[in-house]
């Protein structure tokens, strides 16, 4: 690998932190590890065609343009915390998987959601972080972090109650979001 290849590869996973807590690959090696999968099988269960996952994974791709799928590794990082755990078994875990890479396309937001029940492993059972999770995914699969942090900044001023929404759906983490969601909503 060139320096200007290295170089590229390094902001990307710079980016994949900005925007996903740590690199994918981190992060997909640790699901590999802690649900038993291969590489082949979370690109199924994620519903990315293998050479995405591996451009992910290497940092030749720093962004995961469909939301779906980024709904789909939050709920993959809720069942691996399951398994962790120790609250769910192997088995449970695996039909978890499937039901959520059959959740293609589906979501609360949608008037067509094909939305799973609410307490199904795997996915949150708390419909509030579910339709928060979306929302933190529509929003950062339009913009990057840089981006909603800058929007958030130049309306501050004049539309401060947008620039929270913007700074606390498209930036800060989950539990925020929630409190804030659980908030407005009272």
């Amino acid at each position: 690998m060139d320096a200007t290849q290295q170089e590229s590869t390094e902001k990307a996973r710079e980016q994949q932190t900005t925007w996903y807590g740590e690199p994918l690959g981190t992060l997909f090696r640790r699901l590999i590890a802690d649900l038993g999968l291969n590489q082949a099988r979370l690109a199924v269960v994620l519903g990315l065609s293998a050479p995405m996952l591996s451009q992910l994974m290497s940092g030749q791709r720093a962004k995961i343009g469909n939301p779906a799928v980024v709904q789909r590794v939050r709920s993959l990082q809720d069942l691996a915390a399951e398994v962790r755990g120790g609250r769910i078994s192997a088995a449970e875990a695996t039909a978890a998987m499937d039901e959520i890479r059959r959740t293609a396309g589906g979501n609360v937001l949608s008037p067509n959601s094909t939305a799973t029940r609410p307490g199904s492993v795997g996915v949150p059972a708390n419909p509030t972080k579910r339709v928060v999770r979306e929302i933190q995914a529509l929003l950062r699969s339009v913009s990057d972090a840089g981006e909603i942090q800058s929007a958030s900044r130049l309306l501050a001023e004049s539309h401060p109650e947008l620039a929270e929404f913007l700074r606390v759906y498209g930036i800060a983490r989950t539990r925020e979001a929630v409190e804030h969601y659980e908030h407005h909503q009272g």
